[in-house]
């Protein structure tokens, strides 16, 4: 399939965002301006202001010597590229490929995008009225480069659809400055009365590049497509990502969960084809008013089964406001990993931590309650009771070492121990009573000392004594002494679980 682009040039893009936003402002000249070496300059003029002979770079005193009444806004920094890449976003409805040309356009990759509106002549029409719709005076221009639609966007007169092949017909009447080259350049050319395209390309190329330069060559070269360029997305595209555009705005849930439910499809079977499964999953909903709606959900394992994706997704559906009508939806798998299938053996019952219902139960419980609610600790190798176990990152994560088994363990372990008071016998024997949180515990019933020291590459304190002692009122705690103990010199205890 031939590449089409298409050039979008806003005439007056930053007076018109004024305009949007104060809509007085369209019937009254006024210019935007900003302190240029001690001197208010004029930035940018509305087409009021231009008609009275208002100008670019003029100053604000000139410019109100030719207008008195003329209105002067103070221009706002970096509103250009701020501007152009909102509605470089907004017409991700359009396409999924959009650039920034600055300072006042955007270039679209438009390849294979028409037919969905009917055809070039109707995808042009349908986002030019879009964009007067929107309040921004536009030319727009489709052809098979880059250069040629930049070029018939600015200088075009008749024609703004070139066919593939007419670019060199196309641009032959037009100015040198058409071809994106250096001001000094384009006139050079016109005082050399090299004033249209026609009066220097059949000129040898020898000549041209010893008298302008290579630049003038390599544009050429883009322009007629000799030489490769590629639009520059304002918005990295997903690898794994479905478009589904609508031909007429969609504003029921009935119509969310049919796109919804299409597109899952289509992303699934082609996931499938490369043995890979869905981890992150993102739906899009762009709509009328230029607002997007979003929800995302996720998985415990890789996974390409698309209904059990859309009851995770299905639970959302409800915080989607269409307002007057989703016109696109797109789906993006966010993170992807490959598919292992694990092979089920007849002599052994199923379950456990492979069985993929339990994974898609934890699926479905993750996107009622939150994903951060749910998790899954695997033993680490420290002796440390609290570095004793971490988080694992999936649930199919396998174990490095064991668990520690020899021992009775608490339930609820504290991430940092804390001092009690403790009344003890000596020289080791257990705890007699303890306070903790202001509350005398009795104790009646104790096991222990099981000495816990550290690694010795880690080293950084004393060993711990630890007791699984038992209060009158039947509550089980795990206590630890500090250390040796020592006659002589003060030692602590800590309290660090709590036994079921």
């Amino acid at each position: 399939m031939q590449k089409r682009f298409m050039s979008i040039w806003f005439r007056n893009p930053r007076t018109d965002w004024f305009i949007r936003r104060q809509p007085y402002l369209a019937a009254i000249p006024f210019v935007l301006s900003s302190l240029d070496h001690g001197r208010m300059v004029v930035t940018a003029a509305n087409v009021l202001a231009q008609l009275q002979g208002i100008t670019f770079g003029m100053t604000v005193a000139d410019a109100r010597a030719i207008f008195p009444s003329l209105q002067v806004l103070d221009d706002k920094p970096e509103l250009s590229i701020k501007l152009l890449t909102g509605l470089a976003e907004w017409c991700i409805r359009f396409t999924p490929v959009i650039g920034i040309d600055l300072p006042d356009g955007l270039m679209l990759d438009v390849t294979g995008c028409a037919h969905l509106w009917g055809g070039e002549k109707e995808y042009l029409s349908e986002i030019h009225n879009r964009f007067k719709h929107l309040g921004y005076a536009v030319n727009i221009a489709i052809a098979y480069t880059i250069g040629t639609a930049w070029a018939i966007a600015r200088y075009g007169q008749n024609n703004f659809i070139i066919e593939s092949g007419g670019q060199t017909t196309a641009l032959l009447p037009l100015p040198p400055s058409s071809l994106r080259i250096e001001t000094a350049i384009a006139e050079r050319l016109e005082k050399l009365g090299l004033r249209q395209i026609s009066n220097f390309i059949g000129i040898p190329r020898p000549s041209l590049r010893r008298r302008f330069g290579q630049e003038l060559l390599q544009q050429l070269d883009k322009a007629l497509g000799h030489e490769e360029e590629a639009v520059i997305p304002v918005t990295p595209i997903e690898p794994y990502q479905e478009r589904l555009p609508c031909l007429e705005p969609i504003v029921t849930a009935t119509g969310i969960e049919i796109a919804l439910k299409r597109l899952l499809d289509v992303l699934c079977k082609r996931l499938q084809k490369e043995e890979k499964g869905i981890r992150g999953a993102a739906l899009k909903c762009y709509r009328v008013d230029g607002k997007i709606e979003k929800i995302e959900i996720g998985t415990n394992r890789p996974t390409c089964n698309s209904k059990h994706l859309y009851k995770l997704f299905e639970i959302k559906i409800d915080s989607i406001e269409p307002a007057l009508g989703i016109e696109l939806f797109t789906l993006d798998a966010l993170k992807v990993e490959e598919l292992s299938i694990i092979q089920e053996k007849l002599w052994e019952n199923s379950g456990g931590l492979d069985d993929i219902g339990l994974s898609e139960l934890l699926d479905r419980i993750s996107g009622k309650i939150g994903a951060g609610n749910i998790h899954r600790y695997i033993p680490d190798e420290h002796y440390w009771p609290e570095r004793s176990f971490k988080a694992a990152s999936s649930i199919n994560e396998p174990l490095q070492t064991t668990w520690k088994i020899d021992r009775p363990r608490p339930l609820q372990i504290l991430s940092k121990p804390e001092l009690i008071d403790v009344t003890a016998p000596i020289p080791d024997y257990p705890p007699m009573n303890f306070r903790y949180k202001g509350k005398l515990h009795k104790i009646t019933k104790a096991d222990g000392p099981e000495r816990i020291e550290q690694e010795w590459w880690l080293q950084q304190g004393q060993h711990r004594d630890y007791y699984a002692v038992e209060d009158e009122e039947g509550h089980r705690y795990w206590l630890f002494r500090l250390g040796h103990y020592d006659v002589s010199k003060s030692y602590q205890w800590f309290i660090h679980g709590f036994f079921a």
